[in-house]
């Protein structure tokens, strides 16, 4: 059963997707958000945030409780089973970390990670602290390695203090 701390960035992720506000995601809201996030990269590449998105849309609704309609609470239920599925975790964060890493150098950039953030919002975004803490080598740029354990902690994990509790942004308490 998920925490309180774990409902609060599933439903920053949640709210952030629900285009119209109505409490459900639909496929439709996770092709807008690959559009979204499509118009505002350098690269465009708008098939391939399709296919990510819409491979957790598939994830998602195989577990909703309402044909088309994916609940807050769906979206939880897919949580608690994270933490036994790894594999499934890392795979989703590779497919991540590739539409993330717009030009193919292995690395995510500020400006990369900045992009992310502002499809995720909707609008201007400062990542603010974020990145240099998901930065744990501190070496100007996220791998691959630190992506997929972020991820990880982001999906899976329940710790506020972790550095990918803020792979989304600050999550409101």
């Amino acid at each position: 059963m998920a925490t309180s701390f774990q409902r609060d960035k599933v439903r920053l992720v949640f709210d952030a997707m629900d285009g119209d506000g109505d409490g459900a995601l639909r496929r439709a809201d996770f092709d807008d958000l690959a559009r979204r996030w499509a118009a505002v990269r350098s690269a465009g590449d708008e098939e391939r945030l399709l296919a990510v998105m819409r491979g957790w849309w598939d994830t998602l609704a195989a577990h909703s409780r309402t044909a088309g309609a994916v609940t807050i609470d769906d979206v939880l239920t897919v949580v608690d089973l994270l933490d036994g599925m790894p594999g499934a975790v890392t795979a989703t964060a590779d497919a991540m970390f590739e539409a993330v890493d717009e030009d193919g150098d292995g690395r995510v950039s500020p400006a990369e990670y900045r992009r992310m953030i502002e499809a995720w919002s909707g609008g201007r975004a400062d990542p603010g602290d974020a990145f240099a803490l998901l930065d744990s080598d501190g070496d100007g740029a996220i791998s691959r390695a630190e992506f997929a354990a972020h991820w990880y902690e982001f999906w899976a994990g329940d710790d506020p203090a972790a550095p990918g509790s803020r792979i989304f942004g600050r999550v409101p308490g």
